[in-house]
Formats: C-alpha cells, sequence, structure tokens
C-alpha cells in the first residue's frame, strides 16, 4: 500500500474507531526487543508471583509475528472507562464501605470491546479486500500497553499503567493484529517528570523503583490472582479494597483531566460503588454468581471474594454488625450450616478479621 493510500486508510481507521466508541486509535511495529528485555528482567526476579502464565508462549509475548504469524503492523485501540460513580476517595476513606476497582463496577469490558474491535476490522476489509487480521482484548500474550506507547496512545507511568496527557489513565486497550503496513508515529513523550505521587500513594509499596511494579505486594495481584491466602503483612494495608486498587491512578496527576464515560456497561451496577462491606459479605454463592452475570469479578470465584470482604471486615471498625456477619460465615466452615460451606482458606481469614476485634 503506498504513503498516501495507508495514511488515507488510518485517517479512515481513525473515524470509524470513533464511531464505535474508541477515543483512541494509534498503530505500532512489532519491533517489541526493548520489552523483551525489561520483561525477562520482571520474571527474573519473581515478579510475577503465582502469575506463570506471564513466563509461557516463550517470546511470542514480545515477538507479535511469533504469536500471529504475518503480522506487520498492530492497531491498538483505547476506550476510557471511568465511570460516573460515586466518588472513589469517599469510599476508601469510609472504612465499613467496600471499596471495587472503577474497572469493574460495571460489566466485563472483554466482550463489548472484541466485538467492537471485530466491527472495525469488518470496516477495513470492507475497505481494502480480504487481509490477514486478529483481535486481542487480554486475550492472549500480547504486551498491550507496551503496543500502545509505541502506537502513541500514551506513555507508560512509574505505575506501569498508560496515561495520556489530554485524559489520564482510566481506560481499556485492544488490539488488531494485521498482515500489512500501516503508518506509524512517533511514540508520546514521557512527561512523569520527578513525580512520585504514585510510588508514595502505593499502600503496600509495590512500586519498588520508577517503572517496575512487585505483583506479589501489588492488592490487584492479591485479591484478584492470588488463589491462595493473602499474606498477613499486606492485610492491615488492604483496608477496605475487595477487588482491586486503583490508588497509583487516583493520585496521578494526569488523571484530573479524565472525563466521565458515555458507555453504558461501564456504569456501577449492583450499588457496587455505594455499598458496606457487611451486606456484601452476606451474599451467598448463589446471590454472588447471579449478580455477576457479566462482571469481571465474576472470575475469582465466591470462595475468594469472601476471603477479601473478611480482610476488611477484620479493617473495619468494631461493631456488632462486623462481629455477627464474620461469626454467621465462618459458621458455615464447620458444616453447621450445610446448605453453603465456605473453604479453610476463607475461614483462616475469618478467624484473622475477629482477632482484629478481639473476638
Amino acid at each position: 500500500m503506498k504513503g498516501k493510500d495507508s495514511q488515507h486508510l488510518i485517517n479512515k481507521i481513525r473515524q470509524w474507531g470513533s464511531e464505535l466508541g474508541f477515543q483512541s486509535i494509534g498503530v505500532s511495529n512489532v519491533d517489541l526487543s526493548e520489552t523483551e528485555a525489561d520483561l525477562q528482567k520482571w520474571l527474573d526476579a519473581g515478579f510475577h508471583g503465582d502469575m506463570d502464565w506471564m513466563a509461557h508462549h516463550g517470546k511470542k509475548r514480545t515477538r507479535p509475528a511469533e504469536l500471529e504469524p504475518g503480522t506487520v503492523s498492530i492497531i491498538s485501540a483505547r476506550m476510557d472507562y471511568y465511570p460516573d460513580a460515586r466518588q472513589a476517595e469517599a469510599v476508601l476513606q469510609n472504612p465499613q464501605q467496600a471499596y471495587v476497582s472503577r474497572y469493574a463496577l460495571g460489566r466485563d469490558y472483554h466482550k463489548l470491546l472484541r466485538k467492537r474491535l471485530q466491527k472495525l476490522a469488518d470496516h477495513i476489509q470492507a475497505e481494502v479486500g480480504p487481509f490477514g487480521y486478529r483481535v486481542f482484548v487480554d486475550s492472549a500474550p500480547v504486551m498491550e500497553k507496551p503496543i500502545a506507547e509505541k502506537a502513541g496512545l500514551g506513555w507508560l507511568g512509574k505505575h506501569s499503567n498508560l496515561i495520556d496527557k489530554k485524559t489520564g489513565s482510566w481506560f481499556f486497550l485492544g488490539e488488531i493484529y494485521i498482515d500489512f503496513a500501516l503508518p506509524v508515529k512517533q511514540p508520546e513523550a514521557n512527561h512523569c517528570g520527578k513525580c512520585t505521587s504514585c510510588i508514595t500513594a502505593c499502600p503496600t509499596q509495590a512500586i519498588v523503583e520508577p517503572y517496575v511494579v512487585d505483583a506479589r505486594r501489588c492488592i490487584s495481584y492479591l485479591t484478584i490472582e492470588l488463589k491462595g491466602a493473602i499474606p498477613e503483612e499486606f492485610r492491615k494495608a488492604i483496608g477496605n479494597r475487595i477487588y482491586g486498587c486503583d490508588d497509583c491512578q487516583l493520585v496521578c496527576p494526569w488523571n484530573r483531566f479524565a472525563q466521565t464515560s458515555q458507555e453504558t456497561d461501564f456504569q456501577p451496577r449492583h450499588r457496587l460503588d455505594d455499598i458496606t462491606l457487611v451486606e456484601l459479605f452476606n451474599w451467598d454463592e448463589n446471590t454472588f454468581l447471579h449478580n455477576f452475570q457479566g462482571s469481571a469479578i465474576r472470575r475469582i470465584g465466591y470462595q475468594r471474594w469472601l476471603r477479601n470482604i473478611a480482610i476488611a471486615l477484620g479493617n473495619a471498625p468494631t461493631s456488632e454488625k462486623v462481629i455477627n456477619a464474620l461469626k454467621n460465615k465462618g459458621k458455615n466452615a464447620s458444616g453447621k450450616n450445610s446448605h453453603e460451606m465456605i473453604s479453610e482458606m476463607v475461614r483462616e481469614h475469618i478467624d484473622w478479621a475477629l482477632q482484629q476485634h478481639n473476638n
């Protein structure tokens, strides 16, 4: 494709992307050699914790043409998700309430982004004819943030999230690997400067150095990815965060420019932006499964959900409601309430929570 024609096409792709609800579209080449070296160093340090899948697939994660043969360019798309929700800081400062990461308050974004990216690919195919491509939304070993950085959608901040200087960092990313060349532009310059707000704000000091996150200390990892018991050393610092953590983004100066998303799917469901820990802890498994149909939260399962809330209840102010909720749920582990058994892992976290209240 000639330069003039390819530039005309990328302009059309950006227009179609905007019509489909994407806030920005960029194009990257497939050279991720710098990222490959950084990733290997991160893995060698063991910072991925139990996320063994980060080390799988050989070099396919950083060599797109090995993951999808024939790939020449990558279309990277950004969709803003910041919801019209109760102010995050207000929830964090009320230890009786449950804090859920802003990205998970609404419906799971994977299907929505995948459908929109597929429609974008259909537009391109109608314009240029059949071509080889593959759509990704967290569905394969793809280095989405470094790719987006190379595509000019922003820069990687010291917390390792992508930042756009006009809108901050509250957005999802998706990709289309394609088998023909499109023009790329210079990546965005890094505008973090001397700011270390995200490093200072991290409750568990997971950002061990600028641009390096030790996942084993990260609350998002501990409450979502970790399958076993959460180490006691981090439990107090978790506070009332029961699914994920946004602290590093909440303090980022660039997020003062963030705009509320217009996507209805990203708006809070089941009052997750304004609900008490006790109310959520009292959900039975059927309620959990029903309420989280189509939610990213569902994948952690009911036991880890209870584990996380038990820790938050241990950090909550002592009250009769809190003590009763913990004790009543704890009875299920001994079989006294046979309709809903809970795991020994959950029981251990309940016991820890009760100890925080001298019970």
